[in-house]
């Protein structure tokens, strides 16, 4: 059966080529969707690193542009007037909180002449880990220990320590910060997390590190409040809040979001493209559709006396529907199998890195195939249903 299906396909291969190609079109649409959907699938179930439950953050405005520099007596008088509130359970200060859009990157090296590691920062406090449940694989978090340091201690991921000291434990290594061979700001590692994607859920794994914050030790500030708050904790806390943090600094302004908000606002924004694609794609699909629907019926049609003759020698009419789907199914099978030996370039190349590896690439082909197929199916019932209600004697008449 299969033998005869292909001789009659490359009989008709003049007349197949464009729905072959038609096909093969559909099929890289959806491909495309379909990596980009499971790209996003695999990078949601992959851990975060930290907890968001019950978490806020308070953005410090205090109308300076930054020129102003916050000694210790200001983060001590804020850590103690917020923690005096009962709904309060930890209090943390970093550059910017968990969901945001910020991003400051560096390029690390061991030494002057050894390979760049490009790295994402945040300046945080010592109370990071604690609010954000950070936990540490190796070795520990920052402490008081650390002041006065020679090198600015760091917790670096697991990522960022097999990139930069390979084969090797992280803990207790340094690394510098600057341009080509020039020295920069020596860094000392005293802690490694498996992970932290502080973009969340949709974001992929990158290098990070966590640097070292002592006020008055460091160039600028940290002005993002990063609260732990009491589960249960409902929205009417945020006027509180911002009651106590105008006792205690009446010349600023504070920005209050929970860090639920702001993952569901960052959520929204990563999944809005793929969204736009998918409906796009859906369109693109009904086109193709509506046109493969049509070949069909052209070509069933002219191949009417064919099919008399065949219902004259004995064919059933289920053997007839049969062989309008099975006939569409080949082409399909050619088309996806042309389109893999194509798309398959892409993760053997890793011209698109991680966002399109090997467990990407077998699910979008496997949900593009099953689509494909479905579309073949879809298309090929109805021609197949009116030729196999053909006559012989009207087939063998028709001109």
């Amino acid at each position: 059966m299969f033998r005869h299906l292909l001789k009659l396909t490359w009989k008709r291969k003049s007349r197949n080529l464009m729905l072959s190609l038609e096909i093969l079109l559909a099929f890289a649409i959806v491909f495309g969707v379909a990596a980009f959907g499971a790209r996003y699938a695999q990078l949601y179930r992959m851990p975060l690193g930290f907890d968001a439950a019950d978490v806020w953050s308070v953005t410090i405005q205090a109308g300076d542009n930054g020129k102003q520099h916050f000694d210790a007596g200001v983060y001590d008088n804020l850590r103690r007037g917020l923690l005096e509130l009962p709904e309060v359970s930890g209090v943390a200060f970093a550059a910017f909180e968990p969901y945001a859009m910020s991003t400051y990157t560096s390029d690390m090296r061991r030494g002057g002449k050894d390979p760049q590691v490009h790295t994402e920062l945040i300046e945080v406090d010592d109370g990071l880990a604690g609010v954000l449940g950070i936990r540490l694989a190796e070795g520990r978090w920052f402490s008081e220990l650390d002041n006065g340091s020679a090198a600015r201690t760091v917790v670096i991921n697991r990522r960022m320590a097999e990139a930069m000291f390979p084969g090797q434990r992280a803990v207790g290594q340094q690394f510098i910060d600057g341009e080509g061979g020039k020295p920069g700001v020596s860094y000392k590692v005293v802690g490694v997390v498996d992970e932290f994607r502080a973009k969340g859920e949709f974001e992929a794994p990158v290098n990070f590190a966590f640097l070292r914050f002592e006020a008055g030790k460091n160039d600028g500030d940290i002005r993002t409040i990063v609260l732990q708050v009491k589960p249960g904790t409902t929205r009417d806390f945020e006027k509180r809040l911002n009651r106590r943090l105008k006792l205690i600094r009446n010349d600023w302004a504070f920005q209050i979001t929970p860090l639920s908000t702001l993952r569901k606002n960052m959520l929204h924004t990563r999944a809005t493209p793929l969204v736009l694609v998918s409906v796009i794609a859906a369109f693109m699909l009904v086109m193709v559709a509506f046109g493969l629907f049509g070949a069909l019926w052209q070509n069933t049609t002219a191949r009417i006396p064919e099919i008399g003759l065949r219902r004259a020698i004995g064919a059933s009419a289920a053997g007839i529907y049969r062989q309008i789907v099975l006939e569409q199914f080949m082409l399909s099978s050619i088309a996806i199998a042309l389109g893999l030996a194509l798309l398959v370039q892409l993760p053997l190349t890793g011209v698109l890195g991680e966002s399109l590896n090997w467990t990407v690439f077998a699910a979008a082909a496997v949900l593009s195939m099953g689509v494909i197929y479905l579309l073949s199916l879809l298309c090929a019932l109805y021609p197949g249903w009116r030729a196999s209600r053909l006559s012989p004697t009207e087939a063998l008449h028709y001109e």
